[in-house]
């Protein structure tokens, strides 16, 4: 096996950059690995901390488009190669699907993108022998790459198929497509901030949607925006804002946050006065939603435990409120993590169904009488969302869907199903600019236990 290598200060510019992001690439589409567990905590890339904030920023870039743009990628490859993209050698895989990426879709000179792919191939044992084959398809890419893109036309291409049949059976082929148009496109930075978010658009050259979210295109370390450091807001795209919203007053009530790590929900909750107790499985995204509590200077409790079968505080009350933020498919959420389309396969949702099916019948039986429960999915699925609380509501007769109305979520009608629950979907919120456009998907219902 080729050992890692990191940057040298001799190193070619963007070299570096480059080599990790055909590691981090090769790690989605071979081994099965999030993007999100090579990029942050202890499992990371250990190439990433060693390159500067502009070369993170661009190996990020640089995964990002090729997994969004992957099928179309991969259509435009198969155009250019006549015996298919090498199997025997992941790196001359990554090295054309990186340099094509560069060529067709990001601000980088056809030369470079070129030059650096070759070098990228070069410098491994099993992948050199394919240098000559990857100078002359890149450049073949740099003269034929956009007709052969504009002769399918269609961004279904970057959608798997299972998952694209399903959105076209749920959503219909127009809406469908819509979706797959609006994630393709790579998404702005959502904040909730604590106070004033006129202000903060401004600060942060955005702009305020008409729920509250500050969006802007700036790019870089978050940590190093004006306010990140005073705890004046997080990053949360818009979509999964809403939820914790649905609760009436929620000062001076105990409310329950299920799965809730890395945070921004419970945030909100404590921000809005509630006395909130965080729930989830995981001690290592436990201490993540410590720190980002820590930073916004908000408290609350925690405890790190499986909240299907979490007993409630010591005392045995139940709750005023419990948000479960179920763990799901997550297809609602490609936009901003494209390796989601790549690595779930429709098996999945199966196991993730039955496991949202515990969590709700926990959170019922957690919950007081007179209480709200909101159950919340980032998920495109049918399954994981409108069936799992049908299915609820025919087995637990004390529990009575509340309809959501259009006042509570900025007058956004378009947002809420005929029977009042919450969906979104990375085609709504249209914007003259691509990358201001679009949210999360989500859906979200609200019970009260009679």
């Amino acid at each position: 096996m080729t050992p890692q290598r990191f940057a040298t200060p001799s190193e070619v510019p963007g070299l570096a950059a480059r080599r990790i992001a055909a590691d981090i690439l090769d790690g989605v589409l071979h081994k099965r690995r999030t993007l999100d567990e090579q990029l942050d905590g202890a499992a990371a890339h250990p190439g990433v901390k060693a390159l500067s904030d502009r070369d993170r920023a661009l190996m990020r870039r640089l995964v990002a488009t090729t997994l969004r743009r992957l099928g179309t990628l991969g259509h435009v490859l198969s155009r250019l190669l006549d015996r298919g993209i090498p199997t025997d050698a992941p790196r001359a895989q990554s090295a054309l699907l990186i340099g094509a990426a560069q060529i067709l879709w990001m601000d980088v000179p056809d030369h470079a993108a070129v030059d650096l792919s070759v070098r990228l191939v070069q410098s491994d044992r099993r992948a050199a022998k394919y240098a000559g084959l990857v100078n002359a398809v890149l450049r073949r890419c740099a003269r034929e790459g956009q007709p052969l893109i504009d002769e399918v036309k269609s961004q279904s291409l970057d959608v798997p198929p299972w998952l694209m049949a399903r959105w076209v059976a749920h959503y219909g082929a127009t809406r469908a497509r819509d979706i797959a148009v609006a994630i393709s496109h790579e998404p702005s930075l959502d904040l909730t901030v604590k106070s004033d978010p006129a202000q903060w658009a401004t600060r942060l050259h955005g702009e305020t949607l008409p729920t509250g979210t500050v969006r802007t295109l700036l790019q870089g370390a978050v940590t190093m925006l004006p306010g990140f450091a005073e705890g004046s807001w997080w990053v949360q795209d818009a979509a999964a804002a809403l939820p914790a919203r649905l609760f009436d007053n929620v000062g001076g009530k105990s409310i329950a946050d299920l799965c809730a790590a890395p945070g921004g929900k419970a945030a909100q909750l404590v921000q809005a006065g509630a006395r909130v107790t965080a729930v989830d499985r995981s001690p290592g995204r436990m201490a993540r939603l410590r720190d980002n509590l820590d930073r916004l200077q908000l408290q609350a409790e925690t405890a790190v435990a499986d909240a299907a079968e979490w007993q409630g505080t010591k005392g045995g009350e139940g709750f005023d409120g419990i948000l479960v933020d179920a763990p799901c498919a997550s297809t609602g959420t490609v936009r901003r993590h494209p390796d989601v389309a790549w690595l779930r396969q429709e098996a999945d949702i199966g196991a993730l169904v039955a496991l949202q099916k515990r969590l709700l019948q926990r959170a019922a039986v957690l919950l007081k009488p007179g209480g709200t429960l909101v159950y919340c999915t980032c998920s495109l699925e049918p399954e994981e969302g409108e069936q799992a609380i049908s299915a609820l509501l025919a087995t637990e007769s004390g529990m009575r869907r509340v309809p959501i109305t259009a006042s509570e979520v900025a007058g956004l009608g378009e947002l809420l199903t005929a029977e009042g629950d919450l969906r979104t979907l990375p085609c709504h919120l249209p914007h003259q600019d691509p990358r201001l456009a679009g949210l999360d998907g989500f859906y979200a219902a609200r019970l009260i236990k009679s």
